[in-house]
């Protein structure tokens, strides 16, 4: 009777299964050893499970100021998100300070009483609302000021076409601008670029006290904010920023679906001590035509 033959192949291992074993190792080993360096991590969700978008006690705000080290002692920078209810993000240290100084002494000569815009023709008029001074810089006026517009345009991912001129704004104690909205109701000005989509807010100096920029709709636990008991009482009627020399606010006024975001309602507090320097930059749907 002829004996089975078992055949040997079987017992044979593949050389692609072991070089797939051998990879795995590989990788596995590396990456303990990059667990063990801190350079890789494991994100806990225990922690993160709980925490929800409005959540403001996560951020993390750092006043302190770094110096980079090199040779022109730019500050740190870096960006923080501060509400998603408006999307709202601070960019801090955006500007140098000698960019801060440059910007008020060229506005400072021109400025005059600030206007708003009505509402039924769309054309700029005087309000008690407003109690500020300001001034327009043409868009691209010199090679600093498009370096600005440039640095905007990368802050915010919409093209400088689509912005308008850089508004120089002064609050002397006392003074604001009462709670609105950046986004146009009339059909004059959306004529030319179309609806403000977005704004870059600068600060261009330090307020002892006062002065923040307040969103009195904003959703989210806004007490809970590092700097709370830094804030005037106009400053805890919402999600307030207080002003810092060369941060940039930026916010939208409009949601990612394009509709107009009524929890973009802002304001000026009123300055109690100090001066307030900032610039405005607005950012249009389509090509702003100057």
């Amino acid at each position: 009777m002829a004996r089975a033959r078992y055949s040997r192949i079987s017992a044979r291992k593949s050389p692609s299964s072991t070089l797939i074993l051998t990879l795995l190792l590989m990788f596995t080993f590396v990456i303990l050893i990059l667990l063990t360096l801190g350079i890789l991590s494991i994100p806990s969700t225990s922690s993160n499970s709980s925490r929800k978008a409005n959540d403001l006690s996560s951020i993390a705000h750092n006043s302190k100021i770094h110096e980079s080290g090199d040779d022109e002692g730019k500050a740190e920078q870096w960006v923080e998100v501060i509400s998603w209810e408006p999307r709202a993000f601070i960019y801090h240290n955006f500007l140098t300070q000698a960019e801060c100084d440059y910007l008020i002494n060229l506005a400072k000569p021109h400025m005059q009483k600030s206007m708003v815009v009505d509402s039924s023709s769309g054309k700029s008029k005087d309000s008690r609302v407003r109690t500020s001074s300001g001034t327009f810089l043409p868009r691209g006026r010199d090679k600093i000021i498009r370096d600005i517009e440039k640095r905007i345009a990368d802050f915010s991912f919409i093209p400088m076409e689509h912005g308008e001129g850089l508004q120089i704004l002064h609050y002397e104690v006392g003074q604001k601008y009462e709670p609105h909205f950046d986004y146009f109701m009339d059909d004059y000005n959306t004529e030319n670029g179309g609806q403000r989509i977005a704004t870059v807010l600068m600060y261009l100096s330090d307020v002892e006290e006062g002065g923040e920029t307040v969103f009195p709709s904003a959703k989210g636990n806004i007490s809970a904010v590092p700097w709370w008991n830094k804030l005037s009482e106009c400053g805890k009627e919402g999600l307030s920023v207080k002003p810092k020399m060369g941060d940039a606010l930026l916010f939208w006024s409009m949601k990612p679906d394009a509709s107009l975001d009524p929890s973009s309602l802002h304001g000026g507090c009123p300055v109690i001590q100090g001066n307030k320097w900032s610039s405005t930059k607005w950012m249009r749907v389509n090509e702003y035509k100057v």
